[in-house]
């Protein structure tokens, strides 16, 4: 289930970091300081 505004914008740090899982390797990390990163991860074939 893709992520919303709502769900992105209401992520509260925690004491260890922690990811928001979005459709096709997209995801959200929140970090314990309160600051919030995209990530993609993805393959790269050779």
């Amino acid at each position: 289930m893709p992520l919303t505004d709502i769900k992105v914008k209401s992520a509260k740090p925690q004491e260890k970091q922690y990811k928001l899982s979005d459709d096709g390797g997209l995801y959200l990390l929140v970090h314990p300081n309160g600051s919030k990163y995209w990530r993609l991860k993805y393959l790269f074939s050779r």
